[in-house]
């Protein structure tokens, strides 16, 4: 009797430590970047630098996650096919159990390139990842 009470007690306990644990990145932000002469280079990091600021500043609990991807390198290519990426290509990813979701928000990257304004950036990137999160 006492050794069906402790391994009840031990199986409960485990399984409240498993079911406790923090929930896994799921959302990733993936960067596409070329290798850029220099003044190209400058604005591609700048670009890069912003992105990563704004995920890091509105998600520190490492629940989004930011990935610089290189164009130039051969472990790329099957990520580079898929989302048919060139330079500056933002890709969002959330992954579930069950599926795979992706949105590709170049568009607000372009807008941002041209008008430079830094809060719209921030407001409509946080928008998208956030729905990737619900996912």
């Amino acid at each position: 009797m006492k050794k069906s009470f402790i391994f009840l007690a031990i199986g409960i306990l485990a399984s409240t430590l498993i079911l406790a644990q923090p929930k896994k990145n799921n959302v990733e932000v993936l960067y596409f970047k070329a290798t850029l002469a220099c003044c190209k280079a400058r604005a591609c990091n700048t670009l890069e630098a912003e992105i990563k600021n704004i995920v890091e500043k509105n998600y520190p609990n490492g629940q989004v996650l930011f990935k610089q991807i290189k164009l130039d390198d051969a472990a790329n290519k099957k990520l580079i096919e898929q989302y048919k990426a060139k330079s500056q290509t933002v890709i969002i990813v959330a992954k579930t159990k069950k599926k795979e979701y992706s949105k590709d928000v170049s568009d607000i990257i372009q807008t941002y390139i041209q008008n430079q304004n830094k809060a719209l950036l921030e407001e409509q990137l946080k928008a998208k990842i956030n729905e990737l999160l619900k996912k």
